[in-house]
């Protein structure tokens, strides 16, 4: 095959946020966009996206689930293994555009900031794991604990997670910005406290110049 003929890689993007950001009522609207442009687009999640990585969510999201903090971020990242090899890799490699709701950097906002691993531990995983692979783009949907906190509220039984102490969201909260703040090229701070068609626009300007990059 020439390098005329050869598959263009495909364009990786990352949703994050604390729980009650938001993130999956705008999932849709992705979903919608891109097929509206003729963008071959797949849709995962973490933890997940695999038959392993569905196991081993709904031992990390149980509300009954005992496990050692190290081990909590060990699962996470054997389960992102999985995601990588079986689901993320072909699809880039075959040209499409994967669209995940939450990748690594819900381990350094949950397990690092939120749990107290370090993040050299969390890391040193990544590398492992990752080998070089980060997504070309992190919307990151962020808003205060109080206003998260409201929407969840009533909604459903709450998860692992969702049932932590507001202190526990905030620390997350923390690290996602601090993280966003070191990888501007990547991260798209959007302020998820806004009306869903405020929110939506600004995530449709950066899917455009993620679109113009290709």
């Amino acid at each position: 095959m020439s390098s005329a003929q050869q598959v263009r890689r495909g364009r990786f993007i990352t949703l994050e946020g604390i729980d009650g950001a938001g993130k999956s009522t705008h999932l849709a609207f992705i979903r919608d966009w891109l097929a509206n442009r003729d963008v071959d687009a797949a849709f995962t999640r973490e933890p997940g996206g695999t038959p392993l990585g569905e196991k081993i969510r709904e031992l990390l999201l149980a509300p009954d689930t005992v496990v050692s903090l190290d081990a909590e971020a060990l699962l996470a990242f054997a389960g992102r293994q999985q995601h990588i090899s079986e689901v993320i890799e072909p699809a880039l490699a075959a040209g499409r555009w994967l669209v995940s709701d939450r990748f690594t950097d819900s381990t350094y906002a949950f397990q690092g900031g939120g749990r107290g691993v370090p993040f050299e531990r969390i890391r040193a995983l990544e590398e492992w794991v990752q080998r070089g692979l980060q997504p070309d783009l992190t919307l990151l949907f962020d808003l205060p604990l109080e206003v998260a906190a409201g929407r969840m509220s009533g909604t459903r039984q709450l998860d692992r997670f969702e049932q932590e102490a507001a202190d526990f969201h905030q620390r997350a909260r923390d690290a996602y910005l601090r993280r966003a703040a070191a990888e501007p090229q990547r991260f798209a701070v959007l302020d998820a406290s806004r009306g869903i068609d405020e929110i939506q626009a600004d995530i449709a300007t950066h899917l455009r110049h993620l679109l113009e990059r290709r």
